[in-house]
């Protein structure tokens, strides 16, 4: 009996570490496969997709043309993509790394939002927000004065001012704390589905349309 269960403790971890093995060697062919991938990208899109691959590990997610993370960090999700996107604002640079935070957008904030910064997009119904720059660290700045508007301690104008003078001093070597982290906690209940327009008459009116319509087709 004890000989049985020895030879059984044996297999069992002999399994465990070759099941581990194939694990990283996974792993390890996930990063080839994303290094390999990126080769033949710009060089700005390069460069960002480096820097996240060296701190999130293999993307979750790839194709020819995007990396993709999730739950990474602070972040809901992260894409690197091939394209780059010319941006001026707060001096020229590509717009190759986007990155999602939940957040819920008023919808008298949206006007204000986009004239403050064009990269930062706000989705209302899923509520979530993104920004795309070339560093993460612009990113966590645009994020974090975006959240500043919304919740009015910024103006746009306030908001642009502070962006470009923190970013001048990130240039210069220094680590502004709007640059490190996110100043506000993300709220996964931030979806907003809206409201029907249309009376449950109408819509069981409609639905009953398109279901004759659908077998008229067939």
């Amino acid at each position: 009996m004890k000989k049985t269960l020895f030879l059984t403790a044996i297999i069992y971890c002999f399994s465990l570490t070759a099941f581990g093995q194939q694990d990283k060697r996974a792993a390890s062919a996930g990063m080839h496969d994303a290094k390999q991938l990126i080769n033949n990208w710009p060089g700005e899109a390069k460069k960002a997709a480096m820097a996240m691959i060296n701190k999130y590990g293999n993307p979750t997610e790839h194709t020819e043309n995007m990396l993709i993370w999730r739950n990474n960090g602070p972040w809901k999700k992260t894409v690197v993509y091939k394209e780059e996107v010319d941006h001026r604002f707060p001096m020229p640079h590509k717009d190759v790394l986007e990155q999602f935070v939940d957040m819920k957008i008023p919808a008298d904030k949206f006007s204000a939002l986009a004239e403050y910064d064009g990269s930062v997009i706000a989705e209302r119904t899923k509520g979530v927000i993104s920004a795309r720059c070339d560093k993460e660290e612009m990113n966590m700045l645009a994020l974090n004065l975006a959240n500043d508007i919304i919740e009015g301690k910024k103006s746009v104008e306030d908001a642009r001012k502070f962006f470009t003078e923190t970013a001048m001093a990130f240039m210069k070597g220094e680590k502004p704390e709007y640059t490190q982290k996110l100043m506000f906690s993300p709220n996964k209940n931030s979806g907003d589905p809206d409201k029907p327009s249309m009376s449950d008459a109408q819509i069981k009116e409609g639905m009953e349309m398109m279901k004759k319509k659908e077998s008229m087709k067939q």
